[in-house]
């Protein structure tokens, strides 16, 4: 049986990225391409920056474009993944969402949503850093209090939250491993005269600029050697396809909150 995707952001470039990807995977097909209204995309041909013919003109209107549909990839921004939420409850139609920047409000109602619908959600779709997440929760358990940690993330100039919901995903693995709570623990950049590092800081730096498509670190810092873990993303077509094999995941589910450590096997 063929899945019918609908996906969010028509026009922006993991739009563009999930369109291409979905021309080359079998067992699914575009169903419907969403934006904004006020964007210049809105009524052209959904896979035509791409020079892809997929008959799926990008629109504005959530309602129909959940009609008859099985999944909805959002890559937008929290208020735009909120209406979407909610519509695809209404209608039955299961959610990835890679969005990322919600507030506590935001993230409870997704939860709630979840009961009546599958989701999978993640900071992060790529295969390549949900692996990572597990070789640190590796490292900082077998390292423990002895290593300092930082975590450092970099991305491209048009991104508008920080730091990157990978990062913070990053920090949650490693306070979990050591016993920290990044409530009370994490420090979010550096100013001024800070004094000696308390050693039970989890520390993030955050750089934007240019079309850097994501770079993450993980620095663990001890007494005469250093351990990083990095992962550098060089294209979207890697959370493309780490979106269609959340999609296809979420096939045998009806309701629901996962994640990609759900979606390829590693819990």
């Amino acid at each position: 049986m063929t899945q019918k995707i609908v996906i969010t952001g028509g026009t922006g470039r993991m739009g563009r990225a999930l369109v291409e990807a979905l021309a080359v995977t079998d067992g699914m097909r575009l169903h419907a391409a969403l934006d904004r209204p006020d964007v210049p995309g809105i009524g052209q041909e959904a896979g035509a920056s791409s020079g892809i013919v997929t008959g799926v003109t990008i629109s504005s209107d959530v309602e129909a474009a959940l009609r008859g549909a099985d999944v909805l990839i959002d890559f937008t921004r929290p208020s735009a993944t909120m209406v979407h939420a909610e519509a695809c409850a209404r209608h039955g139609v299961r959610l990835v969402v890679g969005t990322t920047g919600f507030g506590e409000d935001q993230k409870a109602r997704l939860v709630e949503l979840s009961q009546s619908v599958a989701m999978v959600m993640a900071p992060n779709m790529s295969v390549g850093v949900n692996v990572l997440l597990r070789l640190i929760d590796l490292a900082a358990r077998t390292l423990g209090d002895e290593f300092d940690v930082e975590v450092i993330e970099a991305h491209h100039r048009h991104k508008v939250d920080a730091p990157s919901g990978t990062a913070l995903r990053m920090g949650e693995v490693l306070a979990s491993a050591l016993g920290r709570s990044l409530a009370t623990d994490a420090v979010y950049g550096r100013e001024g005269v800070t004094g000696e590092r308390n050693p039970r800081i989890i520390g993030f730096a955050t750089v934007r600029g240019g079309d850097i498509v994501g770079d993450h670190t993980v620095l663990f810092a001890g007494v005469g050697e250093r351990v990083e873990l990095t992962h550098k993303a060089s294209s979207r077509a890697t959370f493309a396809q780490g979106a269609l094999r959340a999609a296809r995941f979420l096939a045998a589910k009806s309701s629901g909150l996962y994640d990609m450590q759900d979606v390829l096997g590693l819990r």
